[in-house]
């Protein structure tokens, strides 16, 4: 199958898992939070969302190694997959290992003196960190499955998943209004539990459908290999775990300034963003392994293009849900949950915001990782998320208001991108003038006139339900109408032509096939 036919099926069957999940992980934070209090959710969010963050770093890792694996299946190796494989078990048990005794000790000094939780929570904290630290390593030790399957292109196996996880999570959220026991222990209990079961069932999987996935360690352990893919895993880590210390610690300084109730709102900011974007991530999940095995082929051209074309494609498909959020955020807010705690307004905008940012180079990362060279690239990502937390510390010692945060975050993000371009120019020959004019200068453009036309309705029109649905028609069709005029290349107008084709064909033909039957 062509690469662009395969990122078609795949991002089409992802978009129907998305279609299905959205609606039930909103719903089921709405449940959450009312059956919770702001106060336990916020002590969630600090305490037991570390569980949130190291997945994150399980999927970083899991890039990582989906890297290896991606690039091996380019060159046509399979005995260079199952070493690969086995390499990256070892690998992770120890990194596993590493991060769990790390956070033990951590947290540790978190709970004696840093994080400020009510004194009758403290014991329930307590225990939601240790149920977060058997999450970690589960997760961890669970990163070669993730990268098999990514490698492999297997969507369907994640939407399946993926929906499997949103109703069960919404089954938790429903259950726990009639929980007669701590509700904020259950809660972290059972989504825990829930995280491991799906762990368990990719391995399963994997084991049962790829022949990679062999358990002869020392038959299929490579020394040279392991040296490679340990240096690649390290730097990678250092700049995934530099990220993920920072965006947590980020929730450690707010909590020990202005307490739960503004962890709370910041939680609901990570969910709107998080939900915001699952539309470019799914087209991302099936673009990436594309990426690295066009430069496993050699084909650096089509690696570029397909780069290229991800960061644009990618920034329109958040902007375009994005733009009328931002704009009617309050009457979303108020419409979807009950109590809406302070500062959730501003951070959601600005954690949106910052999002944006982050798609118009977001594949940069995974050209340049590509190369297998990221030392350089990564190294300067830790040096400037270093500065976030001591900046924004001194800047709350100074008086400033919480949402400062996010405004270092989002200067952060530019510092990032600057740092992906430079890179994926050095190291790939990337065109950084048609960069800048053919993806960042038509989405900033698109983004403004967007803006403009979609505010119009706050000039005439009082009635919030009236004026929220012509914002919404209003931006959807200008967006629509200004991509095709003033975004989209001739060719990428085919190529979007061509992939909405083929996800139209697969439809039909699976409709014709159920009748027929």
């Amino acid at each position: 199958m062509q690469p662009a036919k395969r990122v078609a099926v795949n991002t089409g069957i992802l978009y129907a898992r998305m279609a299905i999940t959205v609606f039930i992980s909103l719903y089921a934070t709405r449940l959450v939070l009312a059956a919770l209090g702001a106060e336990d959710y916020g002590i969630f969010n600090v305490v037991g969302g570390a569980v949130a963050m190291l997945t994150f770093l399980s999927s970083a890792m899991s890039s990582a190694t989906q890297r290896f694996m991606s690039y091996a299946q380019g060159e046509g190796n399979k005995q260079k997959q199952k070493s690969i494989f086995s390499v990256s078990v070892i690998l992770h048990l120890l990194i596993a290992i590493v991060v769990v005794v790390f956070i033990e000790i951590v947290g540790y000094f978190l709970f004696d003196s840093i994080l400020e939780i009510p004194d009758d929570r403290m014991d329930v904290a307590k225990i939601l960190f240790q149920f977060m630290v058997v999450r970690v390593f589960f997760a961890i030790i669970s990163v070669p499955y993730d990268a098999v399957i990514n490698a492999h292109e297997n969507m369907l196996l994640v939407a399946v998943l993926g929906i499997i996880e949103a109703i069960m999570k919404l089954s938790i959220a429903v259950y726990l209004a009639y929980v007669k026991f701590d509700q904020l222990l259950v809660f972290g209990g059972l989504m825990v539990t829930l995280s491991v079961v799906l762990i368990f069932l990719r391995g399963i999987y994997c084991s049962k459908k790829y022949d990679e996935v062999q358990y002869g360690l020392v038959k299929n352990f490579d020394k040279q290999l392991f040296k490679e893919m340990t240096g690649y895993a390290s730097w990678s880590l250092l700049s995934s775990t530099s990220s993920l210390v920072t965006m947590r610690g980020v929730s450690i300084v707010l909590n020990s300034f202005f307490g739960v109730i503004v962890n709370a709102a910041q939680a609901i900011a990570d969910q709107i963003t998080g939900q915001l974007m699952v539309f470019s991530n799914m087209m991302l999940k099936a673009l990436n392994p594309v990426i690295v095995k066009s430069e496993g082929e050699n084909n650096r051209r089509q690696m570029l293009k397909a780069s290229m074309t991800g960061n644009k494609i990618s920034f329109f498909l958040i902007a375009f849900f994005a733009i009328p959020v931002i704009i009617e955020m309050p009457f979303i807010l108020d419409t979807w949950l009950k109590d809406v705690p302070e500062y959730t307004v501003i951070f959601c905008r600005l954690s949106v915001i910052k999002a944006m940012i982050d798609q118009l180079t977001v594949t940069f990362g995974t050209a340049v990782g590509a190369t297998g060279n990221i030392r350089k690239m990564s190294f300067w990502y830790s040096f400037v998320y270093i500065f976030l937390l001591p900046v924004s510390y001194v800047a709350f010692k100074f008086g400033a208001a919480p949402h400062v945060i996010y405004v270092n975050i989002i200067i952060m993000s530019i510092a990032l991108a600057a740092i992906r371009i430079y890179f994926t120019y050095w190291q790939c020959g990337l065109d950084v003038k048609q960069f800048l004019y053919d993806v960042v200068v038509r989405c900033v453009i698109i983004t403004i006139l967007v803006v403009l036309i979609a505010c119009t309705p706050f000039m005439f029109i009082e009635n919030e339900i009236i004026r929220f649905m012509m914002v919404v028609f209003s931006s959807s069709l200008f967006f629509i109408v200004f991509m095709l005029l003033i975004g989209l290349k001739q060719d990428e107008k085919r190529m979007l032509h061509g992939i909405l084709k083929t996800i139209l064909d697969r439809v039909r033909e699976r409709i014709k096939s159920k009748y027929s039957g």
